[in-house]
């Protein structure tokens, strides 16, 4: 399942995110990749541990909590600290086909997650740059994704992906993991499907109609069965 959230940061928040991003030290993006990883990885990152990243990733983390649809499609349990990294046309940047580590750890804080699902965040606008978009492999062919500076994309992190060679410009994006509380990807969508149509029938009907609240109850019933604390 591949899910854009919109709007996660406003154009305000992102011009301020690359404000400050401008002025940062950056290095070599390897030094966060694994081993297989590590080979197809042609890019720039902050320093994960820096103080630029640990305070712009946790008003990610802020925003992300304040976005109704994001945690319909996550059911988060845990969510990694955002990172952050550049492709320059400069340095023909790019990643390779590639799919993410299975289990994450964050040496700043101790926390370790499985890796259920990918996000990008993208904060660089479309026309701002040729190239760089994200590809992402399913069982229904390959998806490219190129968002608007502020949107961002999760998919499964069992799916092979890459980022094309950037020609032109600069891509910058935040780019991270979390653990979802229902691990199943098949019963994280049918949740997300029917969480959909409740937003949906609750526009229409409101948040009092029998049949809303049914389907509400249903909804918080197939978590318990399906969550894991």
């Amino acid at each position: 399942m591949l899910i854009c959230v919109p709007d996660i940061l406003s154009k305000a928040q992102v011009a301020e995110f690359r404000r400050i991003m401008d002025a940062a030290e950056w290095e070599d993006g390897r030094a966060t990749a694994g081993a297989q990883s590590a080979r197809v990885k042609h890019n720039e990152q902050l320093p994960p541990q820096g103080e630029v990243a640990r305070e712009l990733g946790r008003r990610i983390l802020g925003a992300l909590s304040a976005s109704p649809r994001f945690i319909s499609a996550a059911i988060p349990l845990r969510v990694f600290p955002p990172l952050f990294n550049r492709y320059a046309a400069s340095g023909g940047h790019h990643f390779g086909i590639h799919v993410d580590n299975a289990v994450r750890g964050d040496p700043h804080t101790g926390l370790r997650i499985r890796t259920d699902l990918s996000v990008t965040l993208f904060l660089s606008e479309p026309e701002d740059y040729d190239g760089g978009e994200l590809v992402i492999e399913d069982h229904y062919g390959s998806h490219e994704v190129k968002l608007a500076a502020g949107h961002l994309v999760l998919y499964p992190a069992t799916s092979l992906h890459m980022v094309t060679p950037v020609t032109r410009g600069s891509r910058v994006a935040s780019f991270f993991w979390l653990q979802s509380m229902v691990r199943d990807a098949h019963a994280r969508s049918l949740i997300f499907d029917l969480d959909t149509a409740i937003q949906g029938l609750v526009g229409r009907l409101g948040h009092d109609d029998p049949e809303t609240v049914k389907l509400t109850g249903i909804y918080h019933n197939l978590i318990r069965t399906w969550a894991e604390l």
